[in-house]
């Protein structure tokens, strides 16, 4: 089994990389788990994995039960985490009980912020079942629900204990959700590495084809350039908010579209509009602009979608948490490899890319 340190301090833990759930017994000895475990996942996953895992740890002899709450983004709201902290009440967890979070980004941002809150914070775990929770949400420690119309308005930092990749668990994976994840992961090589958004455009066809040896690189690679950057900036307060690249556009186009589309595809047309906005300011070339569009739809993005609501999109930007003292952060790339945030963008300069995303080509 592959494995990841993330250095922070005693916060630290490790990222342990398998294509299976086998090795999970012996990363819970390492970690001294105690015995009262809660397992958090959704209906979808409950089907999926939740047995599995369940009997596992019983046959281990776990005191565990599983509780699931409904399948999507709209479930990601405060009755939900008031179940699970009901869940923790009716098993009899106590400081010293561990929750665990079985499934994609929804789930991981849930159960962490229920351990975070839960008789003032209890430890988790993350077993990520998603390639976009995987490649990015599992790690890092940023926990919370969406609120009033704001995605993950509400929440906490509340780093796990162990991060279990099964990247098997893939093979469920709706093309959907595929697609929804690799909008995190080509985030990753635009922002940091170049070398691997080679790897990306080179491999396609390996990764689409879920080989294992590929996934394991591709995850592993992902979680290193995410664990560089959170050891550098815990807390987002300077080099860590180049991890929101496309998510300015992104997520105000997710919430002004009532969660229809996922969040990895927001993302994506989050990076084009930001990779627009650069290269009209000379930042980049036009060929640069188009390697990354290139680089999308060889993973089956759509780089241009009918946005009708410019307005909209752009109320949502005013209300995003990334403002500080009201001015609107964004990230943009210099190259493929290397961004630079800045602090200036105009209203115009947003219209003009929601206008350049809507052209369909």
């Amino acid at each position: 089994m592959e494995k990841l340190h993330l250095n922070l301090g005693i916060n630290s833990y490790d990222i342990k990389f398998s294509d299976s759930f086998g090795e999970l017994l012996d990363a819970l000895r390492e970690i001294n788990a105690p015995k009262k475990l809660l397992i958090v996942t959704d209906t979808r996953v409950r089907e999926l994995y939740a047995d599995e895992v369940y009997n596992l740890l019983r046959g281990a002899g776990y005191d565990v039960k599983i509780h699931a709450f409904p399948e999507g983004e709209e479930n990601k709201n405060i009755d939900s985490i008031m179940g699970i902290c009901k869940a923790c009440i009716d098993h009899g967890m106590d400081r010293k009980s561990m929750i665990i979070a079985l499934g994609g980004g929804v789930c991981g941002d849930m159960a962490g912020f229920a351990a975070a809150i839960y008789m003032r914070g209890i430890d988790f775990i993350q077993i990520p079942t998603t390639l976009l929770s995987q490649s990015d949400s599992s790690v890092g420690g940023k926990t919370g629900i969406d609120f009033a119309g704001g995605k993950n308005i509400i929440g906490a930092f509340h780093q796990p204990k162990l991060v279990y990749i099964n990247v098997s668990t893939l093979k469920t994976l709706s093309k959907e959700q595929f697609v929804s994840g690799m909008g995190e992961v080509i985030k990753h090589g635009i922002i940091r590495d170049a070398e691997f958004f080679t790897f990306l455009k080179r491999n396609s066809e390996l990764v689409k084809a879920l080989n294992p040896y590929t996934l394991i690189r591709l995850t592993k690679t992902n979680c290193a350039i995410k664990a560089a950057v959170v050891e550098k900036d815990e807390k987002e307060s300077g080099l860590r908010a180049i991890l929101n690249f496309g998510h300015t556009i992104g997520h105000a186009v997710e919430s002004a579209y009532d969660f229809k589309m996922t969040h990895g595809a927001c993302v994506g047309l989050g990076m084009v509009g930001a990779a627009y906005i650069a290269q009209k300011r000379g930042m980049i070339t036009a060929a640069e602009l188009g390697e990354i569009e290139d680089i999308l739809t060889l993973y089956d993005f759509d780089t241009r979608v009918k946005l009708s609501e410019p307005e909209k999109i752009y109320s949502f930007m005013l209300k995003d948490k990334k403002r500080i003292n009201g001015v609107m952060k964004f990230v943009l790339p210099t190259r493929i490899g290397d961004v630079t945030q800045v602090t200036d963008v105009t209203k115009d300069e947003i219209f003009a890319a929601v206008e350049y995303i809507s052209k369909i080509q």
